[in-house]
């Protein structure tokens, strides 16, 4: 009761509550955070509601965002493909064609370094810019809010979630960062193997064995470790099935077309380095790496077996560079069997996450 005194005592007469965070009438939403996940560390200026999750999700489908009103956020993540783009780049409204793969949208209240190149500190910052990319939706915010404000849809959304109906950048951001943070995938027969209620093939055990254990040669025996080397990076550990840092993974021996990291902070120890990102869904995402350059699990599989190209950069994790990681075919067939028990057909599937338009 206090609190809520000094909240009224703080405001003017008749002066509307700022429209930064949800008001009192919004509904705090029950974020159940799956079995063996860590918390989620959610800002505490942008708290989950019910209404600013669900304005959020008519945001990510809402095509008024793009400059002639033809594309969505999610004209580029499609559910079924696991919330990414099939194609290798995806097309923007004036035919523009980008230089990067459409990254998966999973988990990413677990995530950090948005982008590919890590550019962006929050959910709330890396949403705002698909907008206003030249070779994305092409628009600017002013006009993007302005195409809100006429459709009288979105007043009451908004007043709904924030508590005015006021519709401005920052609340939209965090509108659609809230939704983003609910799009969890955790009931895939990985989940469910680690809950016990479901048991491995012996083809996807052995592929989990190969996962965990050591790549490339033991340097005190000069003998393969025997394993495919996987979990450095993409360890079940808080099961994100990725690390979500910045890494070089031996895709490149140099790095003018696409610098990465380096393009962001200007340091040439970060060239070539790229964000980790979940495998969760892997199955579902290709084309894989930040240029989707391969179009198959089997050639993601193959430049690791290969061992990737030296760089001053490359990572320390990849420790078959240069030797390989002795992986035969059968090896192959057991790693991509475990790859895609990580596929969550019930995440892709959920209409939490459906188009509402």
């Amino acid at each position: 009761m206090l609190f809520g005194l000094l909240v009224f005592a703080g405001c003017k007469p008749n002066e509307p509550e700022p429209p930064d965070r949800p008001t009192v009438s919004a509904t705090p939403y029950n974020l159940v955070i799956p079995p063996l996940f860590p918390p989620m560390d959610i800002p505490a200026d942008n708290p989950l509601t019910v209404e600013g999750i669900e304005l959020g999700r008519y945001l990510f489908w809402e095509k008024k965002l793009s400059a002639d009103g033809t594309q969505s956020c999610g004209s580029c993540h499609l559910p079924e493909h696991g919330f990414s783009d099939p194609n290798q780049f995806s097309v923007g409204i004036t035919g523009a064609v980008g230089t990067r793969q459409s990254m998966a949208l999973v988990n990413l209240g677990w995530a950090y370094n948005y982008f590919w190149d890590g550019r962006a500190p929050s959910l709330e910052v890396q949403v705002l810019e698909p907008i206003i990319n030249p070779i994305e939706m092409n628009n600017t915010w002013e006009n993007a809010l302005d195409a809100l404000r006429a459709d009288p849809l979105y007043p009451p959304l908004f007043e709904a979630a924030y508590g005015s109906p006021v519709i401005t950048q920052d609340l939209a951001a965090k509108a659609m960062a809230s939704f983003l943070r609910t799009m969890i995938s955790a009931n895939s027969k990985f989940d469910r193997e680690r809950a016990g209620t479901y048991t491995f093939t012996p083809l996807e055990e052995a592929g989990f064995n190969l996962f965990l254990t050591e790549g490339g040669t033991n340097p005190n025996t000069g003998q393969p470790w025997g394993g495919a080397d996987c979990f450095h990076c993409h360890g079940p550990a808080g099961m994100q099935m990725g690390d979500y840092l910045m890494h070089n993974n031996g895709l490149d021996a140099e790095f003018s077309a696409d610098p990465g990291l380096a393009g962001v902070t200007g340091n040439p120890l970060d060239s070539g380095k790229f964000k980790t990102t979940s495998l969760r869904n892997i199955e579902l995402t290709a084309p894989y790496m930040h240029d989707g350059r391969f179009a198959t699990l089997n050639e993601v599989i193959a430049h690791y077996n290969t061992g990737g190209q030296i760089s001053t950069t490359i990572d320390p994790f990849m420790e078959a560079a240069g030797g390989g990681l002795f992986l035969d075919e059968v090896d192959e067939l057991a790693l991509i069997a475990f790859l895609k028990t990580l596929t969550d057909t019930s995440f892709i599937n959920n209409p939490a996450f459906s188009d509402p338009h």
